[in-house]
């Protein structure tokens, strides 16, 4: 038997999974295109990139905190309660790395985009941006680690 709560559970697995595995393989072919030296390569890459982030991440990003809530209510988990409250600010943490990541991978992009047009070399700027990337992936992406870890494991944690 279908009930809301499987249908929620459903759709916040699937959002939590998107959310994985989308930036693990946006991740993996942004540095192998990056690792490629070529700037059409990195022009192409970042350009598919860009929108795998706007038509799944995004998606998964609005939906994850609705059917977060609505779940919790379902179960009758209160929005208090620390391991909920620990994954909602991991969450905003994952966030706000994740909106500039975007922007840089666009950035990247466009740069390359230049650099193909003009036979010129990638330009200081792009490799600025790639180690920022970097820099801002590590820790969005360990906080989408430790929020499904809150998730499966759902401790008790004082507030």
């Amino acid at each position: 038997m279908i009930t809301t709560y499987f249908v929620l559970k459903y759709l916040h697995v699937i959002g939590a999974t998107v959310l994985l595995g989308t930036g693990a393989g946006i991740a993996f072919f942004m540095l192998m295109a990056h690792r490629s030296g070529d700037a059409a390569v990195i022009a192409g890459t970042a350009r598919i990139v860009v929108i795998a982030d706007i038509v799944f991440t995004t998606t998964a990003v609005i939906a994850q905190p609705v059917t977060g809530v609505l779940l919790a209510r379902e179960v009758g988990y209160s929005l208090w309660e620390g391991w909920i409250v620990a994954s909602m600010i991991l969450y905003v943490v994952t966030g706000l790395f994740w909106l500039p990541v975007v922007w840089m991978q666009a950035r990247m992009r466009d740069l390359a985009r230049a650099a193909v047009a003009s036979g010129e070399p990638l330009p200081p700027a792009y490799h600025r941006l790639v180690r920022w990337w970097f820099a801002f992936g590590f820790p969005a992406f360990a906080a989408v680690m430790a929020i499904f870890w809150l998730m499966i494991t759902r401790p008790q944690i004082g507030l």
